[in-house]
């Protein structure tokens, strides 16, 4: 039997990145001018290490077995290459088992997102800490994909091109019934008010991001305008129908199970002919709710429990069996790559005050899914997709050409022409 310490050396020796493992004893194998050291402080880590179980070595980290000295692009580098296999395709599945485990997880699904369910999985992650998410947020605190329309911009001017790049998809005017499900902290919410005059309506899970909103209402004086509730989205109301519907960086925590009834909600909730916008994390795979090498279990362990990823197709198939008409995708994947890069780095700058804040294991584990995120989106391993739909009118003459039943006009120019 081959001893262990020997797999690693070997491991450690096909690395680009020089990387070193330092042993309790105070040993060390690998590389003498190594960019990145694992201190073990036990050594159960070791086959771990050994087999590129890159989300099991993650989880070590955060529970203080192991210490990562070096920054985390040469530790996402290293990551990347002692997982080896694609880690989209290793979690796939063998084909013939295949309906067995699409029912198992069709089953597990239904259970994780039921009412009570879905708000507790929200609040563990996005209660966490309104300060320490400022850390590393751009100003107006936007938790999602940013739109870099000019390589130059700043984090802050690609999340406010991101914020327009959305209305003017939507398509939204003043006087309008706008409604933003999952409202985060009212980025989107209250620049949908200001800049287009939107009567805006948003929703969330999130006490804390429910009292900053109303704080920000309050402040700026739109009362009257802007509206926010802590409330899910199956007991929204559906009396009186909404011209355009966001979902910004929120089908994410839906689930499989979930999905058709969330968009026939959504379809009974906006007026006919009015627009959608379902942006969102989606698989790098066909067939994968999750990546493989551990991460996604990482993932859901100690960020977002309860998440899912489907692959745009498969939403796309499910937003049409809702009768909702998908009218344009536009894939941002390297572009949310970026944007994780920019929360990293912000983070790397303040680890002193975050520790602070919450606690090392929080930082140890929002260190690691920052960085870890942004090499998945640079590698395709997850995506990011903005889907534009429509409730079709069903009234032929309605919209700019005959036939288009909806506001849209069936061309992308208006996208990229400020209306203001």
């Amino acid at each position: 039997m081959v001893p262990i310490t020997s797999v690693l050396e070997r491991k450690l020796s096909d690395l680009q990145i020089p990387l070193a493992v330092e042993f309790p004893s105070g040993q060390r194998v690998g590389a003498a001018d190594a960019r990145v050291t694992l201190k073990l402080r036990d050594l159960s880590s070791l086959a771990r290490i050994a087999a590129g179980q890159v989300g099991r070595v993650a989880e070590d980290h955060v529970e203080g077995r192991l210490d990562v000295d070096g920054t985390m692009r040469d530790v996402m580098l290293i990551a990347a290459q002692m997982i080896g296999a694609d880690p989209v395709q290793a979690h796939s599945g063998a084909a013939p088992l295949r309906w067995w485990r699409d029912m198992i997880r069709m089953s597990r699904s239904k259970v994780r997102h039921r009412l009570h369910m879905d708000a507790e999985q929200i609040a563990f992650h996005y209660d966490v800490s309104d300060d320490f998410y400022a850390l590393w947020l751009d100003p107006r605190r936007v938790y999602s994909c940013a739109y870099f329309a000019d390589p130059a911009m700043t984090l802050a001017q690609a999340q406010e091109a991101k914020l327009d790049h959305v209305c003017r998809k939507l398509m939204l005017r003043p006087g309008e019934r706008f409604l933003d499900i999952g409202a985060g902290w009212g980025a989107l919410l209250l620049w949908a008010a200001e800049h287009y005059g939107v009567k805006a309506h948003g929703i969330t899970l999130s006490k804390n991001q429910f009292n900053h909103v109303n704080r920000l209402i309050e402040e700026r004086g739109l009362q009257g305008r802007v509206r926010m509730e802590l409330r899910d989205y199956r007991e929204l109301e559906e009396d009186e129908p909404y011209d355009k519907i966001a979902s910004i960086g929120m089908f994410e925590h839906v689930g499989r199970a979930q999905l058709r009834p969330y968009f026939d909600k959504i379809w009974r909730l906006l007026r006919p002919g009015g627009l959608l916008m379902n942006h969102g994390i989606t698989a790098g795979g066909t067939d994968n709710t999750q990546l493989g090498a551990g991460m996604g279990d990482f993932i859901e362990r100690y960020i977002f429990p309860g998440g899912e990823l489907l692959h745009v197709s498969h939403v796309l198939k499910v937003m049409s069996e809702a009768q909702l008409e998908p009218l344009d995708v536009e894939n941002l994947r390297p572009h949310y790559a970026r944007t994780l890069w920019a929360w990293s780095d912000s983070l790397e700058g303040q680890l002193d005050r975050a520790r602070e804040i919450t606690s090392d294991r929080v930082v140890r584990a929002y260190r690691l899914y920052l960085a870890g995120s942004a090499m998945s989106f640079e590698r395709g391993w997850i995506s990011l997709n903005q889907m534009l739909a429509s409730r079709p009118s069903g009234d032929l003459a309605a919209g700019t050409m005959h036939g288009a039943q909806s506001d849209y006009p069936f061309n992308r120019r208006y996208i990229y022409e400020s209306p203001r």
